[in-house]
């Protein structure tokens, strides 16, 4: 495989085209799902083939829906957390790279299956201009600018390979217009309401807001997770919260786990760290208070969530709510919830920390500080709430917080 084309753009026939106006003596015929593109050959011309494989979203859109409508929103999905894992030497280029993945709509592979076509190279070169393209492209092939995978934005310049690396310093995200009215037409009341106040909260803290900032899914689309299930894993957290602050150790925190049966609710790298808790991850943990915080809100032992300016502080939870203690069984808390907050207070809450993430990200890809809120405190809240709402699907580990 030469490379695999995303584009916001739909377009079959546009490909032909492309193709044909630089080898206007090829054939298409369609094999499957499949293009086959065909140049017949002669007695000193042998015979060329590069075989196209096309697939789009069911409904074009701007965003990614939380419910897949195709096996490409399956596989965006997994792109969009393949490009957040990766390190990188410019944070905003990645940060629209991650932005213009969600507005993709189509995919097309492309693989030379006999002979070489001389004219592939510029084929490609005028497919990634005409379509507003970003390319997946393997290295050792005629348009690789990497030697690791990577990926080429329209120009066929590197936009991040997997060590980093970047060769641009802009990134544009153009969206049709009339895949955003589409849109828009099929917008519930709820979404509108909750952008409309949440909006009016930033304005009042005198936090930039971005207007073009999506909604977010319905109370109709969503599913909020059960109450037992944010019951284990606060519990679990609240454990590995311990050793990140030194009050037990991490081998007491394997026993305590093990023996109350919470180890099959452990996720591999919360396990990881109890096998490892250097300092540097232990630092890293301790933010997980936020995360604590927010999903005991979620089962009302928390009050409310108050503004993200201050850490938050887990002793002025009352003990007998908290779920984990010494000699204490966590499975008397996690049986005694049995119901979680409303739709309306979580997506309204996943909403307005959405908005606060994009200003935190906004001031910090622009060299500014934030002042009025902590961008620490958002982040890890953002990511218990889109947790709760089963943010495209995302297990604890893979929960991205997308702005």
């Amino acid at each position: 495989m030469i490379c695999t084309i995303y584009s916001h753009h739909l377009g079959l026939e546009k490909i032909k085209q492309i193709f044909l106006s630089h080898v206007p003596n090829g054939v298409f015929s369609t094999n499957g799902e499949n293009l086959e593109f065909e140049v017949k050959g002669g007695i000193l011309s042998p015979s060329k083939k590069v075989t196209i494989f096309y697939r789009e979203r069911a409904i074009p859109s701007y965003q990614i829906p939380q419910i897949d409508d195709s096996e490409l929103t399956a596989n965006l999905k997994g792109l969009y957390g393949f490009v957040d894992s990766l390190p990188t030497e410019n944070e905003k280029v990645k940060g629209v790279f991650l932005r213009k993945i969600q507005t993709l709509n189509s995919e097309f592979s492309i693989r030379e299956d006999k002979g070489e076509l001389k004219e592939l190279d510029i084929i490609i070169a005028d497919l990634a201009k005409e379509f507003d393209a970003v390319l997946f492209v393997q290295p050792n092939t005629i348009i690789s600018k990497s030697e690791t995978q990577h990926f080429l934005d329209k120009d066929l310049n590197l936009i991040i390979d997997s060590e980093g690396r970047s060769e641009i310093e802009e990134l544009k995200v153009n969206i049709n217009s009339e895949y955003f009215d589409n849109d828009q037409t099929e917008l519930e009341e709820d979404q509108i309401e909750r952008k409309a106040k949440n909006e009016e909260i930033l304005e009042r803290e005198n936090i930039k807001i971005n207007n073009n900032l999506p909604y977010i899914e319905s109370e109709r689309e969503t599913t909020i997770r059960s109450a037992k299930e944010v019951a284990q894993r606060v519990s679990v957290l609240a454990v590995t919260n311990y050793v990140a602050f030194n009050n037990i150790s991490p081998e007491e925190a394997v026993d305590y786990l093990q023996n109350y049966n919470l180890w099959d609710f452990t996720t591999d790298v919360e396990k990881e760290f109890l096998a490892n808790p250097t300092e540097s991850r232990k630092i890293h943990e301790t933010w997980k208070c936020e995360g604590i915080w927010t999903l005991m809100w979620a089962l009302k032992k928390v009050a409310r969530l108050d503004f993200p300016n201050e850490f938050c502080d887990l002793g002025n939870i009352n003990a007998e709510d908290y779920p984990v203690a010494k000699d204490k069984d966590p499975f008397e808390f996690i049986n005694a919830v049995h119901e979680v907050r409303s739709k309306k207070e979580i997506l309204d809450a996943a909403d307005l920390y959405y908005r606060y993430n994009w200003a935190c990200v906004d001031a910090r890809i622009n060299g500014k500080q934030i002042e009025a809120i902590n961008p620490g405190i958002v982040y890890e809240r953002q990511y218990a709430l889109n947790w709760l709402i089963n943010y495209m699907d995302q297990d604890w580990d893979d929960v991205t917080c997308d702005t």
